[in-house]
């Protein structure tokens, strides 16, 4: 089935670049919030992006144009009706999201595929909020932040996806000019089942005053050749999104290396969850983060 109407519950960091990717490459585009003040916020982000990218002259004025002309926000979940694929990119946390795919379920078309931007929970658990005759179109499709700028797709399929499905969102991905990886569904899939414990291990190092967070970025970044340092990068994502990530890994997996560190959970439970906030491990701004690489 071609996918030419493309439904996105969510305009957060992921959700409006989500959105954009699709619009730009020509796909009609609902993104979809229940405050309308939302939805219009995240696309007012793209309207930033794409005006940027004029002003660099990577993108042509009719292009900008043409892109914000396909992306129209809303806080009307049935418009999810004229969808041939429903994304959604809303809150790292299974009721919140089983919630959301429930209310899909009943006002989106049979034949629509539900893929859920989630970073580590399970797409069985989640196809579980879905009709049994749904649950062959449920599909993880994680990407990662900011969605314009990575080029890659974790793709995760549940025990009860079709070929048909992942052929569909394979065909988008190739569209969206993206590299895809499969992973299994267990918890983190492959790139956040890599990466949290490299956070963790360093947010751990900064808690027991192994060095300071510029010094213990610096390392990874001279040292090994990394883009941003750990500290950096989990301010990046959001102290709450790694910290929602590694609760899941550590109920799944229960290996001390999931474990979330205590600096973590208290900078969290004070409301200091990276750059979106102005203060995490480090204090915002720091210059323009928005072309580094990033996960979510």
């Amino acid at each position: 089935m071609p996918i030419e109407r493309v439904f996105v519950a969510g305009a957060g960091l992921m959700g409006h670049g989500i959105a954009q990717v699709h619009g730009t490459i020509g796909k009609r585009v609902v993104l979809y919030e229940p405050e309308l003040a939302r939805a219009e916020a995240g696309r007012d982000r793209i309207a930033g992006n794409l005006e940027r990218a004029v002003a660099k002259g990577r993108l042509a004025a009719a292009e900008r144009d043409a892109t914000l002309a396909r992306i129209e926000a809303t806080d009307d979940l049935d418009r999810v009706a004229g969808a041939d694929l429903a994304v959604e990119a809303v809150f790292e946390d299974v009721e919140v999201k089983t919630a959301l795919w429930a209310r899909l379920d009943v006002a989106a078309p049979e034949a629509a595929i539900f893929a859920s931007n989630t970073s580590s929970i399970s797409i069985d658990r989640l196809a579980e909020a879905v009709g049994e005759g749904r649950r062959a179109r449920f599909i993880g499709l994680h990407f990662f932040s900011p969605v314009p700028v990575m080029p890659l797709i974790e793709l995760v399929r549940g025990s009860a996806t079709s070929d048909e499905t992942d052929v569909a969102v394979r065909a988008l991905a190739a569209e969206l000019g993206k590299q895809v990886i499969a992973s299994a569904d267990r918890p983190g899939f492959i790139v956040n089942r890599i990466l949290m414990p490299f956070l963790a291990e360093a947010m751990r190092g900064y808690e027991e005053g192994l060095g300071s967070a510029d010094d213990i970025d610096a390392g990874a970044k001279v040292g090994l050749n990394h883009p941003m340092g750990p500290l950096e990068l989990a301010d990046f994502i959001g102290l709450d999104v790694c910290l929602g990530i590694m609760r899941v890994l550590q109920e799944g997996l229960a290996h001390e290396q999931f474990r979330p560190p205590g600096v973590l959970e208290r900078l969290v439970e004070a409301g200091h969850l990276g750059q979106k906030t102005g203060r995490g491990f480090h204090t915002y701004p720091r210059g323009d983060l928005s072309n580094s690489g990033g996960a979510s």
